[in-house]
């Protein structure tokens, strides 16, 4: 007994005993512990939330909450000891003692804004699963929109308890100070703040969302996340183009996913030398054709257009379900087989000019 009471920089070794145990408990238990205060939470969370899963929360949280608990007990069992009065220095006139005692405060504030980060993820995740119920697509990104906002709130408080615990500063007199420094970098970064706005104009005007296929800044493509800054866009030859979002809410935006209808044009440029008779039988042709596939469109007109030295023109337009573009060309190309076989059997010529087909729609951008 006489060696626990022999004492060693200002300390017995039973109390370097105890401390040492008391952090291999710690570290042997840590995973039962945090699981235990896990199934707590997890409580607590599910009468709010009644299809949470129960794993994915364990999965989030347990590991963060594992070195937050370690970390609190090592701190506060080796703060019981005392400093040796052999180590008793000065760094930049502060005592390695208590530069030791704000480092392992700030180890604490560290651990416990990771752990915060992980509840945050948890909770996004489990709105994102109740966003995906519903037919909204706004509600997915608007989801991962706020995740990522908390995070950066959650990571300033952070970061200024960090100071005041570390550095012993006034938070009061640190947020005067960072007013008048915001103030500068708001001025430096003016870009950037009309961009930050710009997007929660777009969460909150949702002009588009997440999944649309749209054509903006002369650019068509599926926007697949609007984020703090930019909106990110896939467009057909596959290349990701990513655009500030104050030039997605100052720009005309063509959410071409909002159409009701897809528009189709056909013309026909005939030879002078066509009848009235042949013309008149040409649009009956194509009236029929299109009045008989009701399937896919929904209204039409064909009619004469002009007439004039190189031919008579004869223009169809119709609109069709706002289906895939992939099946408005599979119809628009039978239309041209019907139109080409029905012109070859009854002997109507198309003028040397014409060109057989339609003209560029903006609506067929995508």
């Amino acid at each position: 007994m006489d060696f626990l009471d022999q004492v060693y920089f200002d300390n017995t070794v039973k109390s370097y005993l105890i401390v040492g145990g008391t952090i291999l408990v710690m570290l042997i238990l840590k995973r039962y512990f945090s699981r235990y205060i896990a199934a707590l939470l997890y409580r607590i969370f599910n009468k709010v939330w009644k299809n949470v899963a129960r794993q994915n929360f364990i999965d989030l949280v347990v590991e963060p909450l594992e070195w937050l608990l370690l970390i609190v007990i090592a701190v506060f069992a080796i703060d019981k000891l005392n400093f040796p009065s052999a180590l008793q220095y000065k760094v930049y006139g502060h005592n390695i003692d208590d530069i030791l005692t704000r480092l392992g405060i700030g180890i604490i504030v560290v651990a416990f804004v990771r752990f915060l980060l992980r509840v945050i993820d948890f909770i996004a995740l489990v709105l994102h699963q109740n966003a995906t119920l519903t037919a909204d697509k706004a509600d997915d990104q608007l989801v991962t929109f706020f995740r990522d906002f908390l995070k950066v709130i959650v990571g300033i408080i952070g970061l200024l308890i960090l100071i005041k615990a570390c550095f012993n500063q006034p938070i009061g007199n640190l947020l005067t100070s960072l007013s008048l420094v915001g103030a500068a970098v708001a001025l430096a970064a003016k870009e950037s703040l009309e961009n930050l706005i710009a997007s929660f104009i777009i969460f909150f005007d949702k002009p588009f969302t997440a999944g649309d296929t749209l054509t903006a800044n002369n650019i068509t493509g599926t926007v697949e996340k609007i984020g703090l800054r930019s909106t990110r866009i896939r467009t057909a030859d596959k290349t990701l183009v990513t655009i500030p979002n104050k030039l997605m809410v100052d720009s005309v935006v063509d959410n071409l996913s909002m159409r009701t209808h897809r528009r189709g044009e056909i013309k026909l440029e005939l030879a002078t030398t066509t009848s009235s008779a042949a013309l008149q039988k040409v649009i009956a042709a194509i009236k029929e054709k299109l009045e008989s596939d009701t399937e896919h469109v929904t209204s039409y007109t064909v009619h004469l257009v002009a007439l004039n030295k190189n031919g008579n023109i004869v223009k169809a337009e119709y609109f069709t379900n706002p289906i895939t573009m992939e099946d408005f060309v599979a119809i628009r190309e039978g239309y041209y087989f019907f139109i080409k076989n029905w012109l070859g059997e009854n002997k109507v010529e198309l003028s040397s000019n014409n060109i057989f087909g339609t003209t560029a729609q903006p609506d067929d951008a995508e």
